[in-house]
């Protein structure tokens, strides 16, 4: 399957489709760039929030490692410091993309099996998919765990398909924003499609190595629902 394929309206080819939440799902560019901001500024570090998109989809302690340089110590507090703003406010600072539900609504009348695959806490991702009322659609929800234990995509996707009692197949697919749902995707050898309405770059979900790239939630809709 190459990489940047379209598929049109009335293909069939997943039954279980696993989603992403930040930059898939939702536009969490608000609240999350203001909770590290909040954050940062408990270590005198002022950024703007163009400035931290990179925080969005990746596990939130690796984004400050790697941005910042912290210490395992700094990191902590960092995390501290971030939800202590984020569960006050920046979680509902979020919205979900246009069209977003409407596609959920048609999978589930198409009688496709709905997972959530998110580095963010299942606590925080469970709450959120209630606010927009698209947690009656998912049949498994598989986040992190508040104390940074299966924040890779992979240990994810893991999780979900071990609770869910799935083997993976070629009927299965991961959609996610950035190279980490890609990557994830591949550790179990599952088919990927990379959105580029979100954070993540076209090169950068090229390089992952995507089955597939849409540039749009009416694509993504095209190929995974039937068309009626």
């Amino acid at each position: 399957m190459n990489t940047n394929q379209i598929y049109t309206k009335g293909s069939n080819l997943y039954d279980t489709v696993l989603f992403d939440l930040d930059g898939t799902l939702t536009n969490p560019k608000k609240g999350i760039t203001k909770s590290v901001q909040y954050a940062l500024s408990a270590f005198g570090i002022t950024s703007k929030p163009d400035e931290l998109v990179s925080f969005i989809g990746p596990p939130l302690r690796d984004s400050f490692k790697q941005s910042y340089k912290m210490t395992q110590k700094d990191i902590e507090k960092a995390i501290t410091k971030y939800r202590e703003y984020y569960t006050a406010k920046g979680i509902f600072d979020n919205k979900l993309y246009a069209g977003v539900v409407d596609m959920i609504e048609k999978l589930k009348m198409n009688n496709k099996t709905l997972i959530l695959a998110t580095s963010k806490p299942t606590v925080f991702a469970n709450q959120i998919l209630k606010h927009f009322e698209l947690d009656k659609y998912f049949d498994f929800v598989s986040g992190s765990e508040l104390d940074g234990s299966r924040d890779a995509k992979a240990e994810v996707i893991d999780h979900a398909l071990k609770s869910m009692n799935l083997k993976p197949t070629q009927s299965m697919v991961m959609v996610g924003d950035r190279k980490h749902d890609i990557i994830g995707a591949k550790a179990h050898r599952l088919k990927s499609i990379g959105v580029l309405y979100g954070y993540g770059s076209k090169q950068e979900l090229q390089n992952a190595g995507a089955d597939i790239i849409v540039n749009s939630i009416e694509e993504l809709k095209n190929m995974l629902v039937l068309s009626s």
